[in-house]
């Protein structure tokens, strides 16, 4: 089957207040698409949950972005890219199980669990900040720069640092529209690598307690290269806190747009996991997909992508199926097999998710039990979205009974 493009995606998509109608007439449309996306690059959109899911685990859909070095290089913004990936997001085996293996001790579930204390303590340094003023923007004041200061300490980045990384980061994040704007994430990007770099060369010379120091010691084993500890270094700063801020923010919202949600939770704290986990399927941060690119012909649904092409894996589209998800634009906090693809599928999928759960779940509690008579300052539709490739609200400003607590 041959396809002509006919969609583009929108250029305020995850600024929209509901994005998911253009999703859904895609994946209406028919399985897979052709699509212009940002960058006008041609590539081929996946919307249904069995078909993401699956393609999610398939060998001839790589990460890898030379296995589509042509389509990308037709573009002049695009630079070609000859060397092998240094970062696991875009390395596949066995590069991407050696450079994930040297992380993944972070992210036990045990290491991860003694984190507890010292986010509760960050959680409650941020309130005590605003609590006696009885109004806060939860965006700016907390759902970033909590997960900022826990994944800068893990990695061991000096606190005098973090300000200078979030900016870095929010520009890196930023969608290219036009060449000043890619050449700003472009400049972005590299002041990012350059200063992971230099915290490296320091934990040659300066050991500490902390996940960098451990990426050191594995290079000294001849484990990973400088090049791969630096961009494990920057993977996990950026992944580290974008999704788990959206997170908070979000839910944040949807608690305070549904009552009776907030009601659940207020009076059963064990509902809250499950809150999280359809809020974020219902609008979770990775709006359009994740990439990938095909090694050899690949048939999905009936229509066969040739190799060589860039593939877009639409997470939130396959969230939305209503044949994976009963009333899918619905959020049911009971709803059975709530199997979503926030967090990605196979491989690839993000070794910080249980972090960010922890995080997600100690930040809303602690919100909710200190701030009992939380409320927006604005209507619902006035929030407005960050323009930024990962969705997550520009602020949310509430307003509450103020405490000396």
């Amino acid at each position: 089957m041959t396809q002509t493009v006919t969609h583009s995606v929108p250029d305020d998509l995850e600024r929209r207040p509901d994005p998911y109608p253009w999703l859904e007439e895609l994946r209406a449309a028919g399985p897979v698409r052709r699509l212009r996306i940002r960058g006008d690059f041609d590539a081929w959109i996946v919307t249904r949950y069995d078909d993401v899911r699956r393609a999610l685990t398939d060998p001839r859909l790589s990460s890898d972005q030379r296995h589509a070095a042509d389509v990308y290089a037709a573009n002049p913004l695009f630079r070609r890219k000859t060397d092998k990936p240094t970062s696991m997001l875009l390395a596949e085996a066995p590069d991407h199980g050696r450079l994930r293996g040297a992380v993944s001790r972070a992210f036990t579930a045990r290491r991860v669990e003694l984190l507890r204390p010292r986010i509760q303590e960050i959680a409650d340094g941020l309130i005590d900040a605003f609590a006696a003023r009885g109004t806060a923007d939860l965006v700016g004041e907390y759902a970033f720069p909590l997960p900022i200061e826990v994944i800068c300490e893990l990695l061991g980045v000096p606190a005098d640092d973090h300000d200078r990384f979030r900016d870095l980061s929010a520009k890196v994040v930023t969608p290219a529209r036009d060449p000043a704007g890619m050449g700003a994430i472009v400049l972005a990007f590299e002041q990012l690598k350059a200063y992971v770099r230099e915290l490296v060369a320091r934990k040659y010379v300066e050991r500490g307690n902390d996940l960098l120091s451990e990426l050191v010691e594995a290079g000294e084993a001849g484990v990973l290269s400088d090049e791969e500890i630096a961009a494990s270094g920057v993977l996990l700063l950026v992944g580290g806190h974008e999704t788990t801020a959206n997170l908070i923010g979000t839910s944040i919202r949807l608690l305070l747009r549904h009552p009776e949600h907030l009601a659940a939770v207020r009076a059963d704290p064990a509902v809250l996991p499950r809150a999280i986990e359809e809020y974020m399927r219902i609008d979770g941060p990775n709006v359009l997909g994740v990439y990938r690119h095909t090694t050899e012909d690949v048939t999905i649904g009936g229509v066969t992508i040739p190799r060589g092409q860039i593939v877009v894996l639409s997470i939130s589209a396959a969230n939305h199926d209503p044949d994976r998800f009963e009333r899918p634009g619905l959020v049911d906090l009971d709803r059975p097999d709530n199997a979503h693809l926030s967090f990605g599928h196979g491989m690839h999928y993000c070794l910080g998710a249980p972090l960010a759960r922890l995080e997600g779940d100690l930040a809303i509690a602690t919100i909710l039990r200190r701030l009992p008579d939380l409320r927006l300052v604005v209507a619902p539709d006035e929030l407005v979205w960050r323009p930024a490739v990962l969705r997550g609200l520009e602020s949310l400003p509430i307003q509450f009974s103020a405490t000396t607590d």
